[in-house]
């Protein structure tokens, strides 16, 4: 399904649910500029880890940001199982090898969550950096939590790494509370954060369904 929404300040958007047939890689790519400097000890090099992403991406776990007929953005989210980002370990070692396949798994593991019952939890967003801060991020959230109601969840989950306070500050404004801060210092070195929040929104049970613009 679709929605048209809000103006980002540079053309109409459409906001939809689900990946457009055809446009896997511009996601991925997305996925990889928005999230690439955590995920690169796992994926990298950039070219493989791209290819890997499109290759195995679940187009249902996403809702989307078009503009012009292009993706301009998207959020994940992981609901029944199933998450944005796919991949089975045989997948990653058939892609990477067996030997350097099982470290990447290791680091993989590290990223993996689940969400408790009544939970949806969101797995990021990527917006294209031209369009960053002018609410393309918003409108995908309003998105989410229109979805998350009609899923009949009480909340939406996220994390949210130290090193990106932009995130954090988005999520702040639409509504999410930090409710929990655990530090990792082991990966500071090996992936580049620190710290990692975990911020929850509560879900409406009543009221008009749909999307809500900022």
């Amino acid at each position: 399904m679709g929605r048209d929404a809000t103006s980002a300040g540079t053309g109409p958007v459409t906001v939809r649910r689900g990946i457009p047939a055809g446009t896997e890689r511009r996601a991925a790519e997305l996925y990889w500029d928005a999230f690439g400097r955590k995920l690169g000890p796992a994926l990298n090099p950039p070219d493989k880890a791209v290819a890997f992403l499109a290759a195995h991406l679940n187009a249902d776990r996403a809702v989307c940001a078009i503009l012009d007929g292009q993706l301009v953005g998207l959020a994940g989210y992981q609901l029944d199982g199933r998450a944005l980002t796919g991949g089975s370990a045989s997948a990653v070692l058939r892609t990477y090898g067996h030997l350097r396949g099982l470290h990447r798994l290791l680091l993989l593991a590290l990223f993996e969550r689940h969400p408790a019952p009544g939970q949806l939890v969101m797995d990021g967003i990527a917006v294209d950096p031209a369009l960053r801060g002018r609410g393309v991020g918003s409108l995908l959230i309003e998105e989410m939590a229109a979805l998350a109601q009609e899923q009949d969840c009480r909340e939406i989950r996220l994390d949210v790494i130290d090193t990106n306070p932009r995130a954090r500050a988005l999520y702040e404004r639409r509504g999410f509370t930090a409710v929990r801060t655990e530090p990792t210092p082991y990966l500071r070195g090996l992936l580049g954060f620190g710290a990692v929040t975990t911020m929850r929104r509560p879900v409406e049970t009543n009221g008009p369904r749909g999307l809500r613009t900022p």
